[in-house]
């Protein structure tokens, strides 16, 4: 069984109070990332027809501020699939709804994994790719997985050989003392 992108998509949008906002006066990135996870969830949990969790989430730059009184709109679509894992694409955007004025706020990528009642992963549909952008959005995930892969070798490398690594510590404000 294949589904498309278009039938997991999901689109909220929330008019951020000052109840969201921060110290600095604007909205929380913590609350961002809970709304963005429960997008994921949403999105996820369409495509499996499954309860799903966070496994991961990838890099999330917080590009603009946020502020109150803006309407937040986040876009999710499942840009992977893996045997119960989903990879899924969430994009950002504010709105002025005064001005009309809208900014990209920040995009990440939310590995969701599909789990039985008894908690095992389950098998989700497959991926039914209509458009170029939806092969360049899973060729993207593609190679974001094996980026982080090599990069776990790499780390591992430096623990298990660090006195070979300590050479390029010198580039850098730190003074070793051991």
């Amino acid at each position: 069984m294949f589904k498309t992108t278009e039938e997991s998509r999901i689109q909220i949008s929330q008019l951020m109070l000052p109840s969201h906002a921060n110290f600095g006066g604007k909205i929380h990135g913590g609350y961002i990332l809970n709304l963005m996870d429960q997008v994921a969830f949403a999105c996820a949990s369409k495509h499996s027809g499954s309860y799903c969790v966070t496994a991961s989430v990838d890099k999330v730059d917080f590009r603009n501020p946020i502020e109150v009184g803006e309407l937040v709109t986040m876009k999710a679509s499942v840009n992977y699939v893996g045997t119960s894992s989903m990879v899924v694409g969430i994009r950002v955007d504010s709105e002025n709804i005064q001005t009309g004025k809208t900014k990209h706020c920040n995009s990440s990528y939310f590995t969701m994994v599909a789990l039985s009642e008894k908690g095992e992963g389950v098998k989700v549909p497959g991926l039914e790719l209509k458009s170029k952008i939806d092969a360049k959005r899973f060729l993207k995930a593609v190679s974001r997985r094996d980026n982080d892969k090599n990069r776990q070798k790499e780390l591992k490398a430096i623990y298990k050989n660090l006195d070979e690594h300590l050479i390029k510590l010198k580039h850098y404000r730190v003074r070793v003392d051991f």
